[in-house]
């Protein structure tokens, strides 16, 4: 019987049901314990790492045609950010928008309380005239008790090319839902990590100083720690892959021999053959074209692309049909 006051229920259910499959996989929110945490935060500034500076860039060459936009057709709206995190990024338009006098509330949107805490925080000092009101809670919950209360046109953000981290299928769903919560004057901005060099694309989740490998592998060191397993990380290998067809990059971590892994608090153990992998992330990149197709299937229009100076990252502006 497994002590749940004792372990994380979520993580263990996890490893029960990802390690038990015939293709192993476990979520990639695993990495983010602590160390994870500060691993990424080096990830973000490798050099291989494009994906911050590219989306930073757009919003510092267009936030006057992006605020541009967004009122066309009001005076004032309602900006809801999906997943803001620390609203680095972000900052640069609320700033400018701010700076302009625009008719705006600002309202991240997170299923963390402590997230959204540190974030307004840190938004009271950094842009001290923002109207800002956090929202605790499920991201199509938030929605829901938005519409049932306002008078201005929403804009919805969903930045950083998190779209990727859902298969096409589930991309095209979580875009219909968003879709059907808007009305006609409503816009919703998403962050496309664009497909480019098959190369360069690789090099960010394999790069040369070995931040993204430490990162990988610090999941087995969690589950050492929090689960009582006995991963020996000597005896797996840290393998990206990206197929520039689909567009999609997959990231697995590969026992290296025959072994057998337990987990002392589960009660569980799992064996692995030679070579076989567990599947551990997922990203897709995207053309103008899947694009297109992805806001059609949503009954939705594209208004605008924003690109950064390289075309590596597109913020694209969709609005119902």
């Amino acid at each position: 019987m497994i002590d749940t006051k004792k372990i994380n229920q979520a993580v263990a259910n996890e490893v029960i049901n990802g390690l038990s499959r015939k293709n192993k996989s476990l979520p990639s929110w695993l990495f983010y314990d602590e160390e994870g945490d500060k691993l990424f935060q080096q990830i973000m500034n490798m050099p291989e790492y494009y994906l911050t500076d590219s989306e930073y860039q757009i919003f510092q060459n267009y936030k006057a045609d992006i605020l541009s936009v967004f009122t066309e057709n009001s005076r004032g709206f309602n900006l809801i950010e999906f997943g803001a995190g620390d609203g680095m990024k972000t900052e640069v338009l609320l700033k400018y928008f701010t700076s302009q006098k625009a008719n705006f509330t600002y309202k991240p949107v997170d299923i963390s309380a402590s997230v959204l805490d540190q974030l307004a925080n840190r938004m009271k000092q950094s842009v001290p005239d923002l109207s800002i009101e956090p929202i605790n809670k499920e991201y199509f919950s938030a929605l829901e008790a938005l519409n049932s209360d306002r008078k201005n046109p929403m804009i919805v953000l969903f930045m950083g090319a998190n779209i990727g981290n859902f298969a096409l299928s589930e991309a095209k769903d979580f875009v219909r839902k968003i879709a059907g919560s808007l009305r006609s004057q409503d816009q919703l901005m998403i962050g496309f990590d664009l497909k480019k060099n098959p190369n360069m694309i690789l090099d960010a989740y394999n790069d040369a100083a070995g931040i993204t490998t430490a990162f990988n592998m610090n999941l087995l060191t969690r589950l050492n720690r929090e689960l009582e397993a006995n991963f020996e990380l000597d005896k797996f290998m840290h393998y990206p892959y990206y197929d520039p067809q689909t567009g999609t990059a997959k990231s697995f971590i590969v026992s290296k021999e025959e072994q057998t892994v337990s987990f002392n608090t589960l009660n569980e153990s799992f064996d692995f053959k030679a070579w076989e992998p567990i599947h551990v992330e997922f990203s897709q990149k995207f053309d103008e074209e899947m694009i297109a197709e992805l806001a059609r299937q949503a009954g939705l229009s594209v208004e605008k692309y924003f690109y950064d100076n390289k075309k590596y990252f597109a913020d694209v502006v969709l609005k119902k049909v």
